[in-house]
C-alpha cells in the first residue's frame, strides 16, 4: 500500500526521475520571487518570519539540551542575536537511532513521499529562508532567494530522486526456485530489507548554508538514516530553520521527529567527537581542505563525502564574440564577490595574444579590457550591490588586501570599498585582477577564496591547456572553461578535463556562467580530482548510503 505523501508527490518525483535522465532542464520550484507563485503576501510574511527570529531562542526541543549559544554576525552588519540549543552529543545519536526504526518501516515510497513534502514545505518558507540566508552568508538578495531557497530545494530532491531510483532496483521479495533434475527443486522464499547505514552528519559552510546542505541531508534521510546537522557557526540560522520544518513535517506523519537534529558549536573538538563517533556512518562536508582531509583520515567509520578547495581555470585561445566573452567573465568573477567554490581564478592567456572579431588582442590587451569590463559592469551602485553582496569573513577580507597590495602579482584592476546605502555596516569588495607569469605558480596555484583573480601569461594555447590539465589534477577544481573559434583546441582542451575529471564550459557569452550549476542537469563536482570526492548528485551519492539486509526460508 502507496504511503499517502508518496501519491501527493508523485508527479514530481516522477518529473524529478525523468529530469535525471534525460538532463534536460526542469525544475520543480520557481526560481522567481514571485508573488504569483508564493503567494500574494509570501514577501511581507517571509520578512516577517525571518525577523521574529532575531534576538530570540530558537527552540527545537530537541533531548540532552544543556543549554544556549549564538553568536553569528552578519556580513551585511545587521544584528541577529539569535540563541540556540546546545545539546548532548550522545543524546541526539541515540535518539536519532531509535527514531531509524519507524523510518525503515515506513518503506521506501514512505521515507520518500516524507522528503518530498519536507521540500514543498521548505519551498512554502523560500522568502524566510531567503533572508536567514542573504544576512548570514553576505549573499545579494536574489542570489539569496534562488541558490538558498529554490535552487537548494531543487537539489536535495535530486538526491531524493536518485535514493528512491537506487533503492526501488531492489525487489522488497523473490520466490528462489532451482531446478533438481527428476527430483522436486529447491524453493525459498527470500525478503529483501533496505536498512540505512546509521547516523548521517552533514557539516555546512558559511556561504551556502542551504545549497550545499540539502543533497547531502536528502541523500541521507532518503535511504533511510537519522542525520545530524552540524551547520557553520556564521550560518546556523538557515539550517535552523530547515531542521526545525523538517523535524514538524515528520512528526505530522507519525516519525520520531529526532530523526533529524541541529548539533551546534563552534567547538572543533566537538565537531570531531560527533564526526568520529562510532554510530555515524556518512560524513557530508563542504569547506577547506585542512578540515576536509582530516575528516577523510579520520573518520575510518565513515563514507565522507567531501567537497573542498580547487583552483578553477580558463584558457582564453580566441573569440568570436570578444565583448561577450569579456562580459561573462566579469559577472562570473563579480558574482557573489567571488565567494563560491565554482568561480574562475586563474585565467590563462596566451604571451602572444589572442584573435577575435575585433582583431588581434595583445596579452596586456586583454588584461586591460576584462579589468574595463568588470569596472564598467559593476558601474551602477544597485547592480554591484545586488551582484556583490558583502564579504562573508574577516579572512576573506585579508586575503583582499594582501591581493591588492600587489604581493601576489601586478594589479590590474584593484579592489574598491562600496558603501551600501541599504545596509552600512556591510563590508563590500569589488573584485581583484592580478597579471602573473606561468611560472608564479606559488601566486595563482591555491584557492584564494575570494573576488581575487588571475590572468596567468603562458607560452601558447597547448601550453595553457596543458598547464589547466595540471592545476586541476593537482590542487583540483569543480569548473574548467575554454575560448575559442578552433575545433581542434576544444578537442584538446576537451580531453584534458576527461583526464582530470572536471566540468568544461566551452565560449560561455550568453546568460549561463561558468560557477552556475543546475540541478537534474549539471553534475556538480565529478568525484575524480581532489576539489571533491562526490558529486551533486549522481548514484554513487545515495548507493552507499543504505545496505541489503536479506532474510530466508524453504518453501
Amino acid at each position: 500500500m502507496s504511503h499517502p505523501q508518496f501519491d501527493k508527490h508523485r508527479a514530481q518525483l516522477e518529473g524529478a526521475l525523468n529530469a535525471i535522465h534525460t538532463r534536460g532542464y526542469w525544475s520543480a520550484f520557481n526560481e522567481m520571487p514571485s508573488p504569483k507563485t508564493y503567494g500574494e503576501t509570501a514577501p511581507v510574511d517571509g520578512k516577517l518570519a525571518f525577523e521574529s527570529h532575531l534576538g530570540q531562542q530558537f527552540a527545537l526541543y530537541q533531548p540532552g539540551q544543556t543549554g544556549w549559544t549564538g553568536g553569528e554576525q552578519s556580513p551585511y552588519g545587521v544584528e541577529l542575536a539569535v540563541q540556540y540549543p546546545v545539546c548532548d552529543i550522545e543524546a541526539l545519536i541515540t535518539a536519532g537511532e531509535k527514531a531509524m526504526d519507524g523510518w525503515r518501516a515506513a518503506g521506501t515510497d514512505g521515507r520518500t513521499g516524507i522528503c518530498l513534502e519536507i521540500l514543498s514545505r521548505l519551498n512554502q518558507q523560500s522568502f524566510e529562508l531567503a533572508h536567514a540566508v542573504m544576512m548570514t552568508t553576505g549573499q545579494g538578495w536574489m542570489m539569496a532567494f534562488q541558490a538558498g531557497a529554490p535552487h537548494a530545494q531543487d537539489r536535495g530532491l535530486e538526491a531524493v530522486a536518485y535514493a528512491y531510483r537506487e533503492q526501488k532496483f531492489v525487489p522488497a521479495e523473490a520466490t528462489w526456485e532451482k531446478p533438481q533434475g527428476k527430483n522436486p527443486p529447491l524453493v525459498m522464499k527470500k525478503h529483501f530489507e533496505l536498512v540505512g547505514r546509521g547516523v548521517g552528519v552533514v557539516v555546512g559552510c558559511g556561504t551556502f548554508p542551504t545549497w550545499n546542505t540539502y543533497p547531502g541531508l536528502f541523500a541521507a534521510l532518503a535511504t533511510g538514516n537519522a542525520v545530524i546537522v552540524k551547520p557553520h557557526s556564521n550560518a546556523i540560522l538557515p539550517a535552523a530553520i530547515t531542521v526545525r520544518t523538517i523535524r514538524a513535517v515528520l512528526a505530522e506523519n507519525g516519525i520520531d521527529p529526532n530523526l533529524v537534529s541541529l548539533c551546534v558549536t563552534d567547538q572543533r573538538a566537538t565537531t570531531q567527537k560527533l564526526v568520529t563517533h562510532k554510530a555515524v556512518k556518512s560524513v557530508d562536508f563542504t569547506g577547506g581542505n585542512v578540515f576536509g582531509q582530516w575528516l577523510i583520515e579520520n573518520c575510518r567509520q565513515a563514507q565522507v563525502y567531501a567537497e573542498l578547495a580547487g583552483v578553477n581555470n580558463i584558457v582564453i585561445d580566441s573569440t568570436d564574440s570578444y565583448k561577450k566573452m569579456l562580459g561573462n567573465l566579469a559577472f562570473t568573477l563579480s558574482l557573489y564577490s567571488g565567494q563560491m567554490c565554482t568561480t574562475s581564478q586563474a585565467i590563462l592567456v596566451p604571451a602572444g595574444g589572442i584573435e577575435t572579431d575585433e582583431g588581434h588582442k595583445s596579452y596586456d590587451e586583454v588584461c586591460t579590457d576584462l579589468a574595463r569590463a568588470v569596472t564598467g559592469f559593476l558601474s551602477k551602485p544597485e547592480v554591484a550591490h545586488a551582484v556583490l553582496g558583502a564579504i562573508q569573513s574577516a579572512e576573506t577580507l585579508k586575503r583582499i588586501e594582501e591581493a591588492g597590495s600587489g604581493k601576489l602579482g601586478t594589479v590590474i584592476l584593484a579592489p574598491s570599498k562600496l558603501d551600501n546605502p541599504d545596509f552600512p555596516k556591510a563590508e563590500v569588495r569589488t573584485p581583484v585582477l592580478l597579471a602573473c607569469d606561468a611560472g608564479d605558480e606559488a601566486k595563482y596555484m591555491e584557492e584564494r577564496f575570494g573576488p581575487i583573480s588571475f590572468i596567468v601569461k603562458v607560452a601558447d594555447t597547448a601550453a595553457a591547456i596543458a598547464l589547466s590539465e595540471r592545476i586541476i589534477s593537482t590542487h583540483g577544481a569543480l569548473t574548467a572553461g575554454v575560448y575559442s573559434t578552433r575545433a581542434e583546441v576544444i578537442d584538446a582542451m576537451t580531453a584534458a578535463t576527461w583526464r582530470s575529471k572536471v566540468a568544461l564550459s566551452i565560449n560561455l557569452t550568453g546568460g549561463v556562467f561558468v560557477n552556475q550549476s543546475a540541478a537534474y542537469s549539471d553534475y556538480h563536482g565529478t568525484g575524480g580530482n581532489p576539489s571533491a570526492n562526490a558529486s551533486y548528485a549522481d548514484s554513487a551519492f545515495v548507493a552507499n548510503r543504505f545496505r541489503v539486509v536479506q532474510r530466508r526460508y524453504h518453501v
